[in-house]
């Protein structure tokens, strides 16, 4: 037994890898993606989802893509740029009368 800290601990358990490699099947179920979506992510051009390859396993540490996936957020400011954009569009598409 050991002491910390004037507690006296029998044993420590570690129940969560703190930061895993996930397969894609793995990444697929914690973020929400399909397997085949993020697929598509490893090679978008504007960004590619961080991965490592070993063999023909894939593998993406869940940190990076956490931080990866922060950089993707969109801003209610850019929301509403975009629907701005979309109804000005839409506009200019219905014939004049």
């Amino acid at each position: 037994m050991a002491r910390v800290r004037g507690v006296l601990a029998e044993r420590v358990v570690i129940s969560t890898a703190l930061d895993p490699f996930l397969s894609l099947r793995a990444l697929a179920s914690y973020s929400g993606l399909s397997v085949r979506k993020l697929r598509d992510l490893l090679d978008d051009p504007s960004g590619p989802l961080p991965a490592y390859q070993v063999g023909s396993k894939i593998l993406v540490r869940r940190s990076e893509f956490d931080v990866w996936m922060a950089a993707h957020r969109r801003s209610a400011r850019a929301d509403a740029r975009d629907r701005v954009i979309d109804e000005m569009l839409h506009a200019l598409s219905r014939p004049s009368p």
